[in-house]
This record gives C-alpha cells, structure tokens and sequence, in this order.
C-alpha cells in the first residue's frame, strides 16, 4: 500500500503557511511561513519543500465566507491550487479553512504561547496545519 505525504497550504497574498502530514501517522505538522515577494509565492521554496519531503499530494486551504459563499481571497486560492497542480502534475485536495486560524490560535495560547508572540510571528503555518488535521481526518470516511 502506497503511503501518501501531504504538504498543505494556509495560502495569503503575504505568506503562505505550510505544514506536512503523512497518511499512516494521520497528523499534521506546521512547517515554516514563506513569504510572497510583489503577492507572489515563491516557486523556488515551494519546489525546495516538495523535494525536501517528497509529497505526492498537495491540500490548499479554501477561505470561504461562513455563510458558505466565496470572498475576495477564495479566487486566488483556486487559482494557487491550479497552479500546484500544473506545476508539480500532483493532485491537489481543496479544504473548506473556515476557522482554522482561530483553531490555531487556541491551540497555540493553549500550549502557552503569548497574544503578543502569535500577533508578531503569525498563525499561518499553524493554519496551515489545521486544514491538513482537517483532511486528514476525514482520510477513510464513508
């Protein structure tokens, strides 16, 4: 049985959070932000990660409105996703973000970390790994 490791993208017009997971160990794991130079994301970096763990399958977060209709950013994030999957020929799983940054921001002043350090460091690569648990999660479902 082939085991699949998932990258996954928080996707921003400043930066994009990554985290990875793998499909038998069924968690998440914030990787690092990387910054979008003039709102663009920096190819280089995301092929340096994809070489570096060897994913072969990509989820990008898609930030829809609660009430279930998309925003300003859920084009991009389209966009971003069929970019992934020209780029790097992977498939590419689109998961609904509602919320993950306020998960993330929970879990992190639940493990102790200060409002001031998240406001000054950001969420995103934590974000990142909230839709990663999410998909995971749902991974066997009926």
């Amino acid at each position: 049985m082939k085991t699949f490791t998932y990258l996954a993208f928080d996707f921003g017009t400043q930066k994009i959070g990554i985290a990875i997971g793998r499909q038998y160990l069924r968690q998440a794991q914030a990787v690092e932000d990387i910054r979008c130079p003039r709102q663009k994301p920096d190819w280089g970096r995301i092929d340096q990660l994809l070489k570096d763990w060897e994913a072969n399958a990509l989820v990008v977060g898609l930030p829809i409105s609660m009430d279930g209709s998309d925003n300003a950013i859920t084009k991009l994030a389209r966009r971003f996703g069929d970019q992934l999957r020209g780029r790097y020929n992977l498939p590419v799983h689109m998961v609904d973000e509602r919320l993950t940054s306020h998960a993330a921001r929970h879990s992190l002043q639940d493990a102790g970390v200060s409002s001031q350090r998240i406001r000054r460091q950001g969420v995103d690569k934590y974000a990142a790994r909230e839709i990663l648990q999410t998909y995971l999660n749902q991974l066997d479902k009926p």
